[in-house]
């Protein structure tokens, strides 16, 4: 096989037991110009975007819980946690990139040409699962920062929340370009948000440089190990695996294999200083429940709400609860954009039909809204927390359903031909897959237990 020929090896015939012949989001695939020639910071700016979309995930209102519960309960000493997360996240989105631009396929896609059709079937629906859990977080969490902000009963916020997705069908309708500035932007408040409210919380510096370092502590306090694990195992979220390897797919890279080559590096750059970002969100709010109530004697905040009401009184200005609200708020829109794309990602993929975006939303929110108002309708406002915990459940349930195939696809010299993983991250990525599935194995057992 000469150079050119290599270069156009289509990984998806020989170890796939379907071909490939239907684009991921063919509405917006190859729709965005990367530069064939130009500077390093030419070609990062041009692959910028996706991995923000993916970082949403990462610090989505069904990640708040237990990092206030973290700080609130233990101070500083599980930053290393949330650390330790973050890094398995990065490895695991560049595989998941790897493994979209090398062949051609987004995850859904990639098991549905390997598996067997009821595989395939059952995958899908545990998928399906999993994004109306995560979506029943951002329902939750938009409701909620709607009543802190506005008074607005938690039902009628829920409904309200419905409402977006007339923003979606107008982003997709302006370009693909347009979803990530908006996603960046929201992200962009968020840390404004939580940057102030650092500040205003003077946490001990000292401490929070402390809290970074692994600690053997942990493994001796039953309660500290379970909120450890509760962060680590569902900070990965199954639905941004399959949409990283599609979107990766809107930039217009060549198809030679140094072309590839070339973006799957730069695909891998994004995301890692994208996720970053995520880490510095988890951490701060964390730091600030460690900083504003550790420090106070209030060790039992994990409600949302709680957190929002103690924090004027404790800081000492009305402006704290706000931007919290606010961040929220943003966290819960962004969150909401990302879990359309990822539902419609993941069902033309398994099934290899299309709907209507509009439909397709619409039955995803269904399934998030019914459940949220039966619950607060039957029980009070007051279970939005369990709910929410329930949530990262499901969640935490699915994980292993993707990130094993991701893993082995992205192994397999046969399916990725020249592009196939080097050695060292594939022993990696076994063991975070098998750690992953342990810590879930033991949520799981505890949370029902």
């Amino acid at each position: 096989m000469n150079a050119n020929e290599e270069a156009r090896l289509d990984a998806s015939n020989p170890g796939w037991r379907n071909p490939s012949n239907i684009p991921s989001l063919p509405e917006v695939h190859k729709s965005l110009k990367v530069p064939l020639k130009g500077n390093f910071f030419r070609k990062m700016l041009a692959f910028a975007g996706p991995g923000y979309l993916i970082a949403v995930g990462y610090m989505d209102p069904g990640n708040w819980a237990s990092d206030l519960a973290g700080g609130s309960m233990f101070g500083y000493t599980l930053l290393f946690v949330i650390m330790i997360s973050n890094v398995m996240a990065i490895l695991l989105q560049s595989l998941s990139a790897r493994l979209g631009i090398a062949t051609g396929r987004d995850l859904a896609q990639a098991c549905r040409d390997h598996y067997s059709k009821p595989v395939s079937m059952g995958l899908w629906v545990l998928c399906e699962l999993a994004i109306a859990a995560c979506d029943l977080a951002e329902v939750i969490g938009s409701a909620i920062a709607l009543q802190l902000l506005f008074g607005m009963p938690l039902i009628a916020g829920v409904l309200v929340t419905s409402l977006d997705v007339m923003l979606v069908l107008l982003l997709q309708n302006k370009g693909f370009r347009q979803i990530e500035v908006l996603v960046i932007s929201f992200i962009a408040v968020i840390i404004l948000c939580f940057g102030v409210e650092l500040f205003l919380s003077k946490p001990d510096l000292g401490q929070v440089m402390g809290g970074f370092i692994p600690t053997w502590s942990v493994m001796q306090n039953p309660e500290m190990l379970y909120i450890a694990l509760a962060m680590l195992g569902a900070t990965v979220m199954p639905h941004n695996l399959y949409l990283h390897s599609s979107i990766v797919q809107t930039r217009k890279y060549g198809e030679t294999v140094k072309e590839k080559k070339s973006a799957i590096r730069f695909a891998t750059l994004d995301s890692t200083i994208a996720l970053m970002v995520a880490l510095f969100v988890n951490a701060a709010i964390l730091i600030l429940a460690a900083s504003a109530f550790n420090s106070t004697g209030h060790t039992e905040v994990a409600e949302i709400q709680d957190a929002h009401k103690l924090l004027t009184p404790l800081l000492g200005t009305g402006i704290a609860s706000i931007l919290f609200a606010v961040a929220l708020l943003a966290s819960g829109q962004n969150s909401t954009l990302t879990g359309t794309l990822a539902g419609q990602i993941v069902m033309e993929g398994f099934l290899n039909i299309r709907l209507k975006p509009w439909i397709r939303r619409l039955i995803t929110r269904l399934i998030a809204i019914i459940p949220a108002i039966i619950v607060i309708g039957v029980y009070g406002e007051g279970y939005t927390g369990k709910l929410l915990i329930f949530s990262q459940v499901i969640l935490s349930l699915q994980l292993s359903f993707a990130v094993f195939p991701l893993v082995k696809f992205t192994s397999s010299k046969l399916k990725m031909g020249p592009f196939v993983a080097p050695k060292w991250v594939r022993i990696l990525s076994r063991t975070v897959a098998v750690i992953i599935a342990i810590l879930n194995v033991y949520l799981l057992y505890g949370t029902f237990f």
